[in-house]
């Protein structure tokens, strides 16, 4: 083999690897094809735009500080609520039997307490009276109506009175568009990333 060879195959095979960086990325997408028109067809995931809140007094502006703060630490545990009733429902659902229902309720009980009772116990009372609020916004039911359905109705008037000796309502629902209104622009807020 020559060197005038060797040199051309030496340029022919750097220009054959050069050549391979320059190829743009992209992305493989659908496409339809109206009136001899390509077209793209590409998922764009939803944006939600959630404007910031109109505060009327500086003391407005810190309560709906504070009130983030408390938000952000008891609105996964509403969450997990809803996402755990779902559950107890479809389990009891398939169980059929009422005191094969009730044995797997108190079983479940026994878990959660397990698990999140420590934690519980340590929120504020503010924080409880939001979470209560907010497992009726996640839930569709008040929490006075989870524990009667879950634990009875001797259970949820005994939670009930000593949530009233505290000044508590279980029995409170969620108004997102009254009283409710400032928590439920922090959670909508939450819920888009933008907190």
């Amino acid at each position: 083999m020559s060197k005038l060879s060797l040199l051309i195959l030496l340029f022919v095979g750097s220009f054959h690897l050069y050549a391979q960086n320059l190829v743009p990325k992209g992305y493989v997408v659908d496409i339809t094809i109206e009136n001899g028109d390509t077209l793209p067809q590409m998922y764009i995931p939803e944006v939600i735009i959630i404007p910031e809140y109109k505060f009327v007094s500086e003391k407005q502006k810190r309560q709906y500080t504070r009130l983030v703060l408390n938000i952000k630490k008891v609105y996964p545990y509403a969450r997990m609520a809803n996402d755990k009733l779902k559950e107890i429902e479809n389990k009891v659902d398939s169980l059929g039997n009422r005191k094969n229902a009730k044995d797997y309720i108190k079983q479940v009980d026994k878990e959660l307490q397990a698990r999140y009772g420590d934690e519980l116990k340590k929120l504020t009372i503010n924080q409880g009276r939001i979470l209560i609020k907010l497992i009726d916004r996640e839930t569709g039911s008040t929490s006075y109506d989870l524990v009667k359905e879950l634990r009875g109705t001797f259970s949820a008037f005994m939670w009930q009175s000593l949530a009233r000796l505290f000044g508590e309502n279980l029995k409170e629902e969620y108004d997102a568009e009254g009283e409710d209104r400032m928590i439920e622009h922090i959670v909508l807020k939450i819920e888009a990333g933008q907190i």
